[in-house]
């Protein structure tokens, strides 16, 4: 099911990758057994959707966390639960994006008072 961004932007399942690690932090006894961490890979290369202006500001929010090679990763262990860390990974994701697509305003010089 696509990720829903706004009205007319959806990210395709194909783009997104998720993977589950061990995370530090809360979690208890469970921690150093259970994997419950997630590293979620996105493609923003490949995706057509998005505009050569909307990709140049994605890449100046995204800094670090995007690769050269236009992956956008994105490590999620804040929450206790798997699917928690999936949710919020998904989340900052759509945060990010929608901040991209804002275009910023045109500032216009004026002169002191």
């Amino acid at each position: 099911m696509p990720v829903e961004v706004s009205g007319s932007l959806a990210i395709p399942d194909d783009l997104l990758e998720f993977r589950a690690v061990r995370a530090s932090g809360p979690g208890g006894q469970n921690v150093n057994k259970v994997s419950n961490a997630i590293e979620m890979r996105f493609d923003s290369a490949a995706w057509e959707a998005l505009g050569a202006a909307a990709r140049a500001r994605l890449k100046r929010i995204a800094g670090r966390r995007m690769t050269a090679a236009g992956l956008i990763v994105i490590d999620a262990q804040r929450l206790r639960s798997l699917e928690q860390n999936r949710a919020d990974a998904v989340a900052r994701l759509v945060a990010m994006i929608r901040a991209a697509l804002v275009e910023p305003k045109a500032r216009r010089p004026t002169r002191p008072t």
